[in-house]
């Protein structure tokens, strides 16, 4: 494994380009695209403002930037360097800006959630689509890119339009039995349309491409409900999260409940694997406390820590949600299959400093990570079984079926790695720091040894 050199970013803005080839970052009101392979500078763009949003067009030709505050866009070509494009919406604000799944059309998002724009880079029409609703999750293309599904709130009643990404006609529009929708997503197959309802009451439609209820889930009633959901890339399960620290697993053919995950503070399961980090202080000599040693920040101070298998039964950190606050620190807020939907990995809110992993097939516990901290973000290599996280400290932490590793990030001044990224082909890790970004490069050949 192998770490690059640190590099500047703002607002946690670095994207790879879908194919793979270009790494684009935003340092304040300037888009640096580098080379994936040598980290050299190819292009330098100046927007007029600093840069909220940024993001590469599905070909990989075009790089969107949104500057939210001033309700504009703009549009840069890596082919040709001097084109560009600028679209102002004006006194009607933006709030959200997002490519086709053609890359040749922008849908901008006006403020209140007025209406959605789409600007044509070809021809320069546009279109307007009225009505979309301020939700969790409101937008949805199907993964083949054909179809764009919109959640739109009229007359106090939730719906849903089907719109042809071709040419934007209106192929289904359906009202949903929810009462306040809070999000929608396609499954990866694009067969299905699952739609669930906000935290107040817990319901799960799934819906088929002409706008057919095929199924109603609830688990219970009087209680929050949903907090999150996500498909299986094989289209086969559906995971909902929720409140009472549950996963359920609806399958694909009878939409029912299949299985459910609990999250427990103690784990008396002796299949399941549990990894404890462990941290220890290394011991410091009097002379490397000198002035220059302290002042350089080097890694002097730094924590080494490993994990260390705990013999179950394990009792687990558990936080108490304060009952008088909104949006309480209680349930599964985070859920994502491996690439193979062999494995799940979910988090529990109350519980912020472990991960824990789910097999799919044998529809059991796996393996807990106890972290000494809040895990802030984890996620499932693209090509193989195996899950980055970090907790916002100066660690990159692995897992895999083979077992578990806390891996020191080598850069000066303590780089704090706040949220990851992988590389579509697995080969490498994006990590970023508060104002820094770093590659680290994995030794996959010797990994699959």
């Amino acid at each position: 494994m192998n770490f690059s050199e640190v590099f500047k970013q703002s607002n946690q803005l670095c994207k790879v380009s879908p194919d793979g080839k270009y790494l684009a970052t935003c340092v304040q009101y300037r888009l640096v695209v580098r080379d994936v392979e040598t980290l050299q500078i190819l292009q330098l763009y100046t927007c007029l403002d600093q840069i909220s949003h940024m993001d590469w067009s599905s070909d990989s030709l075009f790089i969107l930037c949104a500057m939210y505050k001033r309700g504009l866009v703009q549009v840069w070509s890596l082919e040709q360097p001097d084109w560009h494009c600028k679209i102002d919406e004006g006194s009607i604000g933006l709030v959200s800006s997002r490519w086709s799944p053609d890359g040749r059309h922008i849908l901008n998002t006006t403020e209140f959630h007025l209406r959605v724009t789409v600007w044509s880079l070809c021809t320069k029409a546009v279109s307007y689509i009225k009505y979309p609703k301020a939700c969790q999750k409101g937008i949805d293309f199907s993964r083949d890119g054909c179809y764009m599904a919109l959640a739109e709130r009229r007359d106090c009643k939730d719906f849903v339009s089907v719109f042809v990404c071709d040419d934007w006609h209106l192929l289904r529009h359906f009202e949903t039995e929810t009462q306040d929708l809070a999000g929608l997503e396609w499954s990866p197959n694009g067969c299905v349309l699952a739609v669930w309802d906000s935290c107040l009451e817990y319901k799960v439609l799934l819906y088929s491409l002409d706008g057919r209820l095929l199924s109603t889930y609830s688990a219970y009633e009087w209680s929050l409900g949903v907090k999150s959901v996500t498909w299986s890339p094989s289209s086969q399960f559906l995971a909902i999260g929720s409140y009472d620290e549950k996963v359920r697993i609806l399958n694909h053919i009878t939409w029912k409940k299949i299985t459910q995950f609990e999250h427990p503070a103690t784990i008396n399961n002796t299949k399941a694997v549990v990894y404890k980090e462990v941290v220890k202080r290394p011991a410091v000599c009097s002379d490397d406390l000198s002035l220059h040693n302290i002042t350089i920040g080097n890694t002097l101070f730094n924590t080494q820590s490993k994990y260390e298998i705990c013999p179950t039964p394990v009792q687990l950190p558990v936080v108490k949600p304060d009952p008088d606050r909104a949006n309480p620190k209680i349930g599964i807020s985070t859920l994502a299959f491996s690439s193979d939907s062999r494995y799940l990995a979910t988090k529990n809110d109350n519980m912020a400093s472990v991960v824990w992993v789910w097999d799919v097939q044998k529809m059991s516990l796996v393996a807990v990570l106890e972290q000494t901290t809040a895990v802030r973000c984890f996620q499932w290599d693209p090509r193989r079984p195996r899950l980055a996280l970090c907790t916002g400290n100066t660690k990159l932490y692995l897992w895999s079926p083979a077992g578990c590793v806390s891996v020191q990030v080598p850069t000066e001044g303590g780089f704090q790695v706040q949220s990851l990224n992988w590389h579509c082909s697995g080969d490498s890790l994006i990590l970023l720091g508060k104002e820094q970004l770093c590659l680290c490069y994995m030794d996959n050949d010797q990994e699959d040894k």
